[in-house]
């Protein structure tokens, strides 16, 4: 049976999404380079305290908003920017929070140690279908000959780096935030089952 999709998720997926738009701006300077933002942090956050379908919704909702128009992506908004190189990251966020939330729910565990498979899940999630997708729009449509393991590496020395880091951040941050979270957004459940005892 369908879960019913209840006030406080559609409130929380909204938050999310606000989050998830917030983290493109939240800009993090690396002494020498460049910066990093805070988005994949929230996009893990989502999938861990959301659970697999609504994370999913929520990162969703994120990315229909910024295609329909709203200037939430790093460089504005509307559906050209299915056309730029890096769209696929954006799309492989909506995946990636699904399967973090999924392999943290097939897990179970509220611990450190155990989230680590569900972000890793949503990080190798995120960097395949935006890689992929960067080579081929390279290649194919801008025209421009790129080896995919240049791909690659232009995700260093910044990128997948700051990522890793932000993946284990999430997973810390799961181990106090999920219980809090699932008891404000299910706790009605509970109640519900007790009067009808």
């Amino acid at each position: 049976m369908e879960k019913k999709f209840t006030t406080k998720e559609m409130a929380m997926c909204g938050l999310f999404a606000a989050l998830v738009a917030c983290g493109a701006f939240i800009q993090i300077p690396v002494p020498g380079m460049d910066y990093f933002t805070l988005q994949f942090l929230f996009v893990l956050m989502a999938g861990l305290l959301l659970g697999s379908r609504n994370g999913a919704i929520a990162v969703g909702i994120y990315v229909l908003l910024g295609l329909i128009g709203l200037p939430i992506f790093a460089a504005g908004g509307g559906i050209t920017y299915v056309l730029r190189p890096s769209f696929g990251y954006l799309f492989g966020f909506i995946v990636a929070a699904f399967v973090t939330g999924k392999i943290a729910e097939k897990i179970g565990k509220n611990q450190f140690l155990w989230y680590l498979p569900a972000v890793a899940g949503g990080f190798v999630t995120t960097y395949a279908i935006g890689l992929v997708y960067k080579y081929f729009m390279l290649n194919f449509y801008v025209g421009e000959k790129t080896a995919f393991t240049m791909v690659i590496l232009d995700c260093f020395p910044l990128d997948m780096p700051g990522d890793i880091l932000l993946s284990l951040l999430s997973a810390l941050l799961a181990v106090r935030l999920v219980p809090v979270v699932r008891k404000m957004m299910y706790s009605h459940r509970a109640h519900a089952r007790q009067k009808a005892r």
